[in-house]
């Protein structure tokens, strides 16, 4: 018997529709990720060379107290953000690409899903090149070895290797790795400040700061940090026990991502402000005559590398993969690794390329907000968060094909961001949600989808 608006809630598959489905793609059956496990994960995977570069880019516009803030505001919107997304995947065990479905179709899911996936690939190439460098640079103090290539060969290999595992590895690795980034960041903090008291106190001294534009801009900065992970919530709130809603999971989100991004935002600032350099490797490595400082300097580097990349930039493509081109988790893990090296990531580190990379970030971080306005939308209005998993399974039912009045919403809600682009994720969730809200309730080829909403009954 149907509900009111038509809305059904099944969460019972029937075994034919998922029978030539690779067992990832289907809800999960094994919860593996409590409470500790699941705020390890997202401390490790929020370590990200682009924070110290997020810090070093607010020095002459902020004061250290309008940094801070900013950073915490767009924390605390990416745990809302998280939650809110995390929210379906967690209820339904389903990923990413397949919550997508019903407001995508699908095939329409092979748009939000390159958005998101080849960002991620281009990313795993380039921080796996930076921690590979950092390993090479240790390996030669303490042993000679010098031949990067190698070891970003073999750097590579092993973060497959951990994803392959799925969760279970990340579970494992995450676990260790949390204690000691947080260590680490403390260390690191602490000695900045200690070593270059006297250039920060120099250089903030003459900052007035701002609460306007700059400052709005900022808290854009740290939440574009993490736009990428949040429309893919769902393939991480999936592993979470059931205890943790969404009350909890932004809890979760917060006291793991908040500290994680103010340690490593702050000795970005506070590095560029004393020395002018705002690469932290280099200064840690040139500059302080402590080579165990250095040594785990430069470990703490590839263990960030690590844990950034198996969680945020080899699952959601791994994903996209296993979608678009009916492959297993193995081998969809093992081509995001070819294809990372494919991109090149030694010509992306180079000062050429630093403009290429940052206009390059700016313009798929404009589709993030637009893409997580439908989702919500689509899961919360329209549906009032109740999904009929057979549907989400059925690639001749309702959802099959694309829905233009999703695609057509982004490239709008797209077009408003980058008109705005300091405030660009903010600027686009309001036109994005009320465009998408309207086209599906009018337009004639949104009709399969209108199946399970409020609109279904009408005429």
């Amino acid at each position: 018997m149907r509900e009111k608006m038509a809305i059904v809630e099944n969460v019972n598959i029937n075994p034919e529709l998922v029978k030539n489905v690779d067992q990832d793609l289907q809800p999960t059956k094994k919860r593996i990720m409590g409470s500790v496990s699941y705020a390890a994960s997202f401390m490790g995977g929020c370590v990200s060379i682009g924070t110290f570069s997020m810090g070093a880019g607010l020095i002459g516009e902020l004061t250290v107290l309008q940094a801070v803030i900013a950073m915490t505001i767009g924390c605390l919107v990416i745990a809302v953000a998280l939650a809110i997304i995390g929210e379906c995947g967690h209820t339904y065990g389903i990923p990413f690409t397949v919550q997508l479905r019903s407001s995508f179709g699908f095939t329409g899911v092979k748009i939000p899903g390159v958005l998101r996936g080849l960002p991620a690939i281009v990313w795993f190439g380039y921080q796996s090149w930076v921690g590979a460098g950092a390993i090479n640079s240790c390996a030669s103090i303490l042993f000679g070895f010098d031949n990067l290539p190698v070891v970003y060969g073999l750097f590579t290999l092993v973060q497959v290797l951990l994803a392959i595992k799925g969760f279970e590895g990340i579970k494992w690795m995450e676990n260790i790795s949390c204690i000691f980034i947080l260590v680490i960041l403390a260390y690191m903090l602490y000695v900045v400040n200690t070593e270059f008291s006297t250039e920060i106190g120099d250089v903030f001294s003459g900052i007035e700061g701002t609460w306007g534009m700059p400052f709005w801009a900022a808290t854009t900065s740290f939440l574009g940090i993490y736009s990428t992970m949040i429309i893919n919530a769902s393939d991480y709130s999936r592993n979470a026990t059931d205890d943790i809603k969404p009350v909890k999971a932004a809890s979760i989100y917060t006291i793991a991502i908040l500290p994680v991004t103010l340690f490593m935002g702050l000795i970005g600032l506070l590095v560029t402000a004393a020395t002018g350099n705002s690469d932290p490797v280099v200064v840690f490595s040139t500059t302080m005559d402590n080579t165990f400082l250095t040594i785990m300097t430069l470990l703490f580097i590839a263990f960030a590398q690590v844990t950034t990349n198996v969680l945020n930039n080899i699952v959601p493509p791994a994903y996209v993969l296993m979608e678009s081109f009916k492959v297993k988790w193995t081998y969809a893990t093992i081509l995001v690794g070819v294809l990372s090296v494919v991109v090149m990531p030694w010509k992306l580190v180079t000062a050429e390329s630093a403009a290429g990379l940052n206009l390059f970030t700016q313009f798929y971080s404009a589709f993030l907000g637009p893409i997580f306005a439908v989702m919500a939308v689509d899961f919360y209005i329209l549906r009032k968060k109740k999904l009929d998993l057979n549907r989400m399974y059925d690639k001749n039912g309702p959802y099959k094909g694309m829905n233009w009045a999703a695609v057509i919403a982004i490239v709008i809600g797209s077009i408003c961001s980058l008109i705005i682009m300091e405030l660009s994720w903010y600027v686009s969730l309001i036109p994005t949600g009320v465009i998408y809200y309207f086209l599906m309730k009018k337009m004639k080829s949104a009709e399969g989808f209108r199946v399970g909403t409020i609109f279904e009954d009408e005429k």
